[in-house]
């Protein structure tokens, strides 16, 4: 999910491909409820006109912009990822509204090669969770602050708290012969308990550690355009999808609209949704 955004600098497999990238990039009007966490993220980092600010695992960076808004002319944001097209789409959306304080750099968020101590703030949205050996991309991270400066990211909530997306990957796992998941670490979940995501960023040795519990919905015109946004924001279906028929694929996406239909109300289809924002300061 950076995406996400979701999409992030983790499994370059799962979402550094160009079709993960343009699924990504066709779905960014249905994030737009997660423009207020956004921005409680962007506040908690402390994020203020004429600020260095580090976004890790930016994916197509809809809050990087967002960030180089608020910075201004005299600020910068470093956006990095080991995804090259969703940088590409990122670079094209700066171009596109003249922010010229805006730098992509491919890079994995576990061998963060930065100058020591040269940002006043740094971001992470929606990717915490899927990096693998995530304590060295937080020490990374720790290391390029200055001190008294923060690091803020969104996580998803518990897979019980989000079923549908829970479901949907148990029925694509189901149908191709596979047992039920733990839900793993790296994964979507993995920092969806706020104890787990608090201990993670003090092991790294961020201070005066925060969690607030974010509950939203996403809304959608019908439930098509909601199916349209399921198929294009869970690249981690497609290595079960490839492994099955087009009839046991077809059988796969009408049992997820089902749990879809669950949303639907008389103005369209409504998911709840619940995200877990963080902040720490060094």
């Amino acid at each position: 999910m950076t995406q996400s955004g979701h999409a992030g600098s983790h499994d370059a497999g799962t979402y550094g491909s160009a079709i993960a990238a343009e699924g990504w990039q066709r779905g960014a009007t249905a994030r737009a409820d997660l423009r207020p966490i956004t921005e409680r993220m962007l506040d908690l980092a402390g994020i203020g006109s004429g600020h260095r600010v580090l976004d890790v695992a930016a994916g197509t960076g809809e809050q990087t912009l967002m960030a180089a808004r608020r910075v201004g002319p005299h600020g910068f944001v470093l956006a990095t990822d080991i995804a090259e097209r969703m940088l590409a789409y990122l670079d094209e959306a700066a171009h596109k509204e003249g922010l010229t304080n805006v730098q992509t750099r491919l890079m994995d968020a576990r061998l963060l090669e930065l100058e020591p101590e040269s940002f006043d703030a740094a971001v992470c949205r929606l990717a915490l969770m899927l990096i693998p050996e995530r304590d060295k991309a937080l020490a990374g991270i720790q290391r390029a602050l200055k001190p008294g400066t923060r690091f803020a990211a969104i996580v998803l909530s518990t897979a019980e708290k989000l079923p549908h997306i829970s479901e949907s990957l148990a029925i694509a796992r189901r149908h191709a012969g596979l047992p039920p998941a733990p839900f793993e670490d790296p994964g979507m979940f993995a920092l969806g308990d706020p104890a787990v995501l608090r201990s993670a960023f003090e092991r790294a040795g961020f201070r005066e550690v925060a969690v607030e519990i974010v509950a939203s919905a996403q809304r959608f015109p019908s439930l098509a355009a909601a199916m349209e946004h399921r198929r294009n924001s869970l690249p981690e279906m497609r290595p079960f999808l490839e492994q099955i028929s087009d009839a046991k694929r077809e059988a796969v996406w009408k049992e997820i609209e089902m749990v879809m239909r669950q949303f639907e109300r008389s103005d369209g289809v409504i998911v709840p949704t619940e995200r877990l924002v963080a902040v720490g300061t060094k």
